[in-house]
Parts: structure tokens; C-alpha cells; sequence
């Protein structure tokens, strides 16, 4: 091999070239990644960027001529659950839903970045499409309600169920004229699951408009739910209103007695009857906010439940609402241990907020509520009574929100 040596006098000049070399050497792999910058919305112009503990702060140009930094975060790539969220939604409830969407998304799904699917009794426009994309940090589906899910079903006497509306108007019973009110409370007992774009999902997160969180979630709920063997989720219970579901008791029992193979020994009766299963005492699950396993749904119990209620009639003839249908389904179908109490989220629809009352909870999760608001403990809530039948601890303090 031949061997290189360096001329006499040569020895700083070639030392200085060997620097150059390293320097451009350096140069150019600096470039090559950051190559691939950012741009503005709408600016046109690249940037540079700066990795910074796992993000890259980028400086962009845009078309007014000043300088902005800007920080973008990794995708998250870790475990997911075949998951969504699912909104029920009109295109002039869009700027109501924005809000609640940027609370979820601040809060938990900017972190893992699931998909969401809203659903419609009419097509989404455009704008409803365009808006709500750029919000979610997921994927966003968009689907439209089968007529046959939100109309009429031909069993239904239409002149009974506008007598009943009448005289619900005449009662002022809240919603209890509305025919799209009752459509929509069918379609989320009933329907909601079996549309074909939750196909290829197997938990969902229920939204709606004008709902917030008041607390960072940075675990993975559906993660927990599959870990934990949860079925159910909620943060807010409360009593229903007796006068929109007369007889939804009286017809469950029937089909308990037609089925009692669909209820588990360890099941929590309890938590919707003091006495046994003669009668409901009105508690239930704030729908608003649900977390739930599709399986549930999509099960033989609560699939002849709902066509055994639906063939009654309760929705139209009466105004049955799909929280206390989901929330007496899980109550009776599953084990009192697959339902969970979310304490730590913070949650807030009109006119109630949980908060957590737990210092070390609310100051450590950035919770924006104040806990003398916290309706779990208030006594039109059930909150006490499902801390009490499933014998879980309650907060330290929980007695001075229990008024």
C-alpha cells in the first residue's frame, strides 16, 4: 500500500484545509436536516429548524414580512386502541363544538392523536368539514345518518305521539314537544354504534357541544378502560326526570323477566333500584360524557334490550332518553367493577362541573375549576350513591361538597 506522508513545510496548511473540510463536511449534514421546515399557513415561504428535547423550534417567514418561531411536537407513535371520539352533530351547532373540541384536544388527544367521527342527520358542509379538520390532531370521518334511523319507525302510532308532545308542551317537560329531540335520543340508544364508520373501531369517547375538561389527561383513558377491564365510563351522574319515562321501568322489568340469563350475579342493580329491582330511583350516567367499550352495545343483551324498548314505543309516546337506557343496560349487564367513575378529568356542560376536590389531583392535573363547585357529591347527584353500592374510597373532604 502506498504510503501518504506530508511535504516539509506543508504541515499547518494541509492542518488548515483537514478544518475546512470538517466544517463543510458539518455544514452540509446540518442542512440536509432541516431541510424538511415548516411553512406558515398560507405563507409560501421555508424555514430552518432547531431540534429542542425531542421538538423542533422552526423560524418561518410569512408574507407580512416578519419572523416567527414556532414549535412542533413528534407524532405520537406508542400503543393505541382501535379507538375514536364520536360527535352527534348539526352544521350550525360548529362554532358551540369548536370549543369542546379544543378542550379535548389541549387536554388529552393533542398527546395521542385519535381519530374522530361525527355523525349528521343531513350532509356536513364544508365549512363544518374544513373547520373541524383543522382542530383535531386525528383523523376525521364524516357520516351521514340512515333516514330510517332518524325518522318514524312503523310501529308508531304518529297521532298518539303528537297528543303526548301536546300535552308534554302544555306540562313544559323539557324537550318534551321536540320530535327531533326524541329522534335523536332513539338513534343514540340505538344507532349510533352500528353506523359503518365505527366499523373498525372497538371503545368511543362522546362529545358534544359546549362541553370543556378542566384537567390535562396524560394517560391514555382508552388504554386504562382496556387495561383495567372497564366497560363503562362517566363523570357526572344526576337523577332523571320522572315525568319523560314513566313506564321505561316498568318495561325494563318485563324484559328482565323475559331474560334473566343477560344478568351477571355480580351485576349493579343496586345503583338504579333501593329496592331491589321493584322500582328506579332515577339515577343515571350524564350521556353527554360517555367512554365505552362498542362491545356493549353491540351485544346480545343490550341489542335485544333496545329492540325490546324501541317495539314499546317509550321514545316517541313518551320521551325516553338514551342516559338512563345506557345507564340501566350497564347497570344490569355488566359487572359492577366494569364501570368506572373518571374523578381525575374535570368535566363541565351546563350547569354542572366535576372537579376534583383532591388538591394533589386538581394542582397536579392543571385543573382550571373550583372544587366548591363539584357536583359529585351534591345531593341530586348519584355520585355518593355509586361510591356507596360498589363500596370505593371516597376523597378526603368529600362531606363539606354534600349539600
Amino acid at each position: 500500500m502506498a504510503k501518504f506522508s506530508i511535504p516539509k513545510g506543508r504541515e499547518m496548511l494541509y492542518k488548515r484545509v483537514g478544518f475546512l473540510c470538517v466544517a463543510v463536511l458539518a455544514l452540509y449534514m446540518l442542512l440536509q436536516t432541516l431541510g424538511g421546515g415548516s411553512v406558515l399557513p398560507g405563507s409560501g415561504a421555508g424555514g430552518s429548524a432547531v431540534s429542542v428535547r425531542g421538538r423542533e423550534q422552526y423560524v418561518l417567514s410569512g408574507k407580512d414580512g416578519y419572523k416567527y418561531r414556532r414549535v412542533s411536537y413528534e407524532p405520537y407513535s406508542g400503543p393505541k386502541e382501535r379507538a375514536t371520539f364520536v360527535t352527534l352533530a348539526r352544521n350550525r351547532d360548529l362554532y358551540s363544538l369548536i370549543e369542546s373540541i379544543k378542550s379535548v384536544e389541549d387536554r388529552f388527544n393533542s398527546k395521542f392523536q385519535y381519530d374522530w367521527v361525527f355523525l349528521n342527520d343531513e350532509e356536513f358542509t364544508d365549512e363544518f368539514k374544513n373547520v373541524t379538520t383543522a382542530m383535531i390532531s386525528g383523523t376525521t370521518k364524516y357520516g351521514l345518518v340512515p333516514k330510517e334511523h332518524w325518522s318514524f319507525p312503523s310501529w308508531i302510532d304518529k297521532d298518539k305521539a303528537a297528543k303526548v308532545r301536546a300535552e308534554m308542551r302544555e306540562k313544559k317537560i323539557i324537550y318534551g314537544d321536540s320530535v327531533s329531540y326524541r329522534h335523536m335520543c332513539r338513534f343514540e340508544s340505538g344507532f349510533f354504534y352500528r353506523h359503518p364508520l365505527l366499523a373498525d373501531y372497538d371503545w368511543y369517547w362522546r362529545v358534544e357541544p359546549d362541553i370543556r375538561l378542566h384537567c390535562d389527561i396524560d394517560y391514555d383513558v382508552f388504554k386504562f378502560m382496556a387495561d383495567n377491564n372497564k366497560k363503562y365510563a362517566f363523570t357526572i351522574s344526576i337523577k332523571e326526570y320522572e315525568a319523560t319515562i314513566p313506564t321505561l321501568w316498568q318495561t325494563t322489568r318485563d324484559f328482565m323477566a323475559l331474560h334473566p340469563e343477560y344478568l351477571p350475579e355480580n351485576n349493579m342493580l343496586d345503583f338504579v333500584s333501593d329496592d331491589g329491582g321493584l322500582s328506579y330511583n332515577l339515577c343515571h350516567f350524564w350521556s353527554n360524557f360517555e367512554i365505552a367499550s362498542l362491545d356493549l352495545w353491540r351485544g346480545e343483551a343490550y341489542s335485544a334490550y333496545f329492540d325490546y324498548l324501541d317495539k314499546a314505543g317509550g321514545f316517541f309516546y313518551e320521551r325516553w332518553g338514551d342516559a338512563p337506557v345506557h345507564s340501566i343496560a350497564a347497570s344490569l349487564f355488566l359487572e359492577r367493577d366494569q364501570i368506572h367513575h373518571f374523578g381525575d378529568l374535570g368535566y363541565f356542560h351546563v350547569p354542572f362541573h366535576q372537579c376534583p376536590i383532591d388538591d394533589n389531583t386538581r394542582l397536579g392535573n392543571r385543573c382550571d375549576c373550583d372544587p366548591s363547585k363539584d357536583f359529585t357529591w351534591n345531593s341530586y347527584s348519584c355520585g355518593s350513591k355509586f361510591y356507596s353500592v360498589n363500596k370505593l374510597p371516597r376523597p378526603e373532604g368529600w362531606q363539606e361538597h354534600a349539600h
